[in-house]
């Protein structure tokens, strides 16, 4: 793989993944625009290089703000919260998994084997999902435009948690739905002032985000296509791109944050209803 190439990768997983706009839809278009197969060996460990970029940037920019919270006597209650929503993702995306695979794309179009990944070939099903996102996120946008100036954030509950679990389960199986701005939308709706809802939506991408390296690693060994050769020369490209998204990463984490505080969570919503567009337009075109 070219070195140019990584860098536009690790650049658009970087920045796509930790704003509300989704990473693998724009990956997903970048790698057919660029020539590249996303089943390849090669592009499989970049991707697990790419996501370890990014879950180290969570960690260093979000540690100062969790410190406190891990540190109070609110610790046990956040933390129960973390896992409740977690277990809300797990069953919801287990359940979508099984229902895709088996029914929808085995039973009901006769496929001799379901996989979930087939579905991220799929761009007008990824231009949909980019479209539900930005709407979701301009109803959080519009839900929120009154508490501008809110500065006693709402603790999160039981319910608000439960909620954006099984929201965050959505996320997993179509591609387009951006986990963050899925989230952070469903907080806000919930009445979570943006702080928090910030804070909470990373810290479950920290759990999430080792059991999606793990599921990468699976694939990857399971195709039993990666020789000690090719993973040698995939080595150098793969520690680049870490750095590159883990760089990236820092610098979408900070613009989140600003747009958050400045009340412009619209903006997001207005990109990913553009952005399905252009998808769209892709797929009609047949690229």
């Amino acid at each position: 793989m070219h070195y140019l190439q990584v860098l536009i990768l690790a650049i658009i997983q970087g920045m796509a993944e930790l704003l509300p706009v989704s990473s693998s839809a724009h990956v997903i278009v970048a790698e057919k625009l660029m020539g590249l197969d996303p089943s390849s060996p090669e592009m499989t460990f970049l991707l697990v290089m790419l996501h370890t970029g990014t879950m180290l940037a969570v960690l260093l920019y979000f540690w100062p703000r969790w410190r406190p919270i891990l540190a109070s006597s609110q610790r046990t209650r956040y933390l129960k919260m973390i896992v409740l929503a977690t277990v809300c993702t797990g069953v919801l995306a287990l359940v979508l998994e099984l229902l895709i695979e088996n029914i929808i794309l085995m039973r009901l179009l006769g496929r001799e084997r379901g996989e979930l990944e087939e579905l991220f070939k799929h761009l007008p099903l990824v231009a949909a999902s980019l479209f539900a996102a930005g709407i979701l996120i301009l109803w959080a946008a519009r839900h929120d435009a009154g508490r501008v100036g809110y500065t006693h954030p709402t603790e999160l509950t039981l319910r608000s948690s439960i909620w954006i679990g099984f929201v965050q389960g959505f996320c997993i199986p179509f591609r387009g739905f951006s986990r963050s701005g899925a989230t952070i939308s469903t907080a806000l709706i919930q009445g979570v002032a943006r702080p928090a809802a910030e804070d909470f939506s990373f810290a479950l991408a920290l759990v999430l985000t080792p059991a999606a390296i793990a599921r990468l690693l699976r694939r990857l060994m399971r195709s039993q296509e990666l020789s000690a050769g090719t993973l040698t020369a995939s080595l150098s490209t793969g520690i680049l791109g870490m750095i590159l998204s883990f760089a990236a990463g820092l610098v979408a984490l900070k613009l989140l944050s600003v747009a958050l505080e400045k009340g412009q969570w619209k903006f997001f919503g207005y990109y990913c209803i553009g952005a399905a567009f252009v998808v769209l337009a892709l797929a009609v075109l047949g690229i």
